[in-house]
């Protein structure tokens, strides 16, 4: 049953079949229910039947929405995996160095990832409900040059489906404009697992969006940020940010580390006087 399922899974990646949206609806739902049988028929499921699983259901969630080119299944594709990669950062907690830590707790914590780089890690909380939080970031993303002066602006360029967006952010100069104006275009992609939600992104290519003339085109590598309820107290959340950036350009590491860090601290002092400010989306701040 299931090498048959698999091969009508498989048929439906043939270019003459993608329009029969069907026969892909038929097979992702015919894998979904053979797969979660197995499971719990036996023992736990092993690690491909996992990653299939998971595969299986972001395209079902895709196909709830109108049949998406392959250039932005392959931005969604590239979303995931920035979410998989950042989590998996995250999951390891060997090898963390503290950068710094501010007398309200907040704290940034480094670590040289292969074939990354350093990664910065920001660890705080904020006397705000989750969904606060979820409001100003995501559904407000565009606004948040409105409030921290470390960027310029932010515009959604496509949205792709519910939960994947191509953006283009202007940075602000830093450190006394020794770093000078950067952009970046990146996609980002938004999920929630239960109480939490990971707000995901990285680097992408796109061509109605070409480098700008003075400034530089830096680099997101795998970056998120994980909202969750702080336990015992759900309306207060805790927010860890991974960030991973390559600035590009001529600058000593030193200023690098220093600027990193510091736009983390910075950022986290500017949304609370932001969400302090403005308690609630519907007072449109």
């Amino acid at each position: 049953m299931l090498l048959a399922t698999f091969k009508l899974c498989a048929g439906s990646s043939y270019r003459h079949v993608r329009s029969m949206k069907g026969l892909r609806q038929q097979a992702v739902r015919a894998i979904g229910q053979e797969l979660n049988r197995r499971a719990l028929g036996g023992p736990a499921p092993a690690a491909w039947i996992n990653q299939v699983r998971r595969r299986g259901s972001l395209l079902g969630s895709q196909l709830e929405d109108p049949l998406y080119s392959d250039q932005e299944l392959a931005y969604i594709q590239q979303g995931e995996e920035a979410m998989q990669r950042a989590l998996g950062i995250l999951r390891d907690q060997e090898g963390w160095k503290k950068e710094s830590r501010q007398a309200n707790g907040d704290e940034v914590l480094s670590k040289v990832i292969p074939d990354v780089g350093k990664v910065f890690r920001l660890e705080v909380v904020v006397d705000q409900p989750m969904e606060r939080l979820y409001e100003e970031l995501v559904e407000r993303m565009e606004a948040m040059g409105e409030w921290n002066p470390n960027v310029k602006e932010i515009k959604v360029l496509q949205k792709i489906g519910k939960d994947t967006v191509i953006t283009h952010e202007l940075a602000a100069e830093a450190a006394g404009n020794l770093v000078g104006p950067r952009d970046f275009v990146s996609v980002r992609c938004t999920k929630r697992r239960g109480s939490m939600c990971v707000l995901a992104g990285m680097a992408t290519r796109y061509e109605e969006m070409p480098q700008q003339k003075g400034v530089i085109r830096a680099e997101h590598g795998p970056t998120c940020m994980v909202l969750r309820p702080l336990a015992g107290s759900p309306s207060r959340t805790k927010l860890t940010w991974l960030l991973s950036i390559d600035l590009k350009g001529w600058l000593p590491k030193t200023i690098i580390n220093q600027v990193l860090s510091q736009t983390q601290v910075d950022f986290a002092n500017h949304l609370r006087k932001r969400l302090e400010s403005c308690p609630a989306l519907e007072a449109r701040c």
